[in-house]
């Protein structure tokens, strides 16, 4: 799966700070892994910043370490999911392209 570099740059970034707190509450992939319900593979290429992970896994994985997503701890990412619920609610239920008038009679006299 092709990324753009800047998808490539946050899944590394996501990546290494999963890691990181794996190693940090002493878990081997294996442990993370089976606390995942994936296998140790799924939990390497996660870790290694591979676009082919779910993204289900990789927040779950998240969560299971103690990783903030988006900087936002468990209540204030509830709110921001909320706040972003209320906002979309107000949008139109489609969205349509403005019809273009039809300038082909402008100079007709």
């Amino acid at each position: 799966m092709a990324v753009s570099r800047a998808s490539g740059d946050a899944l590394a970034v996501l990546g290494n700070q999963v890691r990181l707190a794996r190693h940090d509450r002493g878990w081997t992939i294996a442990e993370l892994a089976d606390r995942l319900g994936v296998n140790p593979r799924t939990v390497a290429n996660l870790e290694a910043g591979l676009p082919t992970v779910s993204i289900g896994t990789v927040f779950n994985a998240a969560f299971l370490v103690g990783v903030d997503l988006f900087g936002l701890s468990g209540p204030e990412l509830a709110r921001a999911r909320r706040a972003g619920e209320e906002t979309l609610a107000l949008l139109p239920a489609k969205v349509r392209k403005p019809v273009a008038a039809d300038r082909s009679d402008d100079f007709a006299f």
